[in-house]
């Protein structure tokens, strides 16, 4: 699977924005930094070899049946606590 960084997206949003007459509102930079930190991690995780190769095995399409089929044995959901120091302990 090749990933390519797709670098021409923010500049044509600056473009357009430059082109209005008025500075951009708070609302406007707070969305734009948002899109940018979302992009930032994007390309973190993307030149991150364990995801790389977990992206690459759930795209594969004889996959696709053993993951409908996980679940949790509980019925019960992990909550986001448990989910980060698990992560945490797998990252180390």
């Amino acid at each position: 699977m090749l990933i390519r960084d797709i670098a021409n997206s923010t500049p044509a949003a600056r473009d357009v924005q430059s082109t209005a007459s008025q500075a951009p509102s708070a609302e406007s930079r707070r969305i734009m930094n948002d899109v940018e930190a979302a992009r930032n991690t994007a390309k973190s995780a993307l030149n991150n070899d364990r995801f790389r190769v977990m992206l690459e095995q759930i795209s594969d399409p004889r996959a696709s049946g053993a993951l409908m089929s996980m679940g949790s044995d509980t019925g019960s959901a992990t909550d986001f606590n448990t989910a980060l120091s698990r992560y945490a302990e797998n990252s180390e």
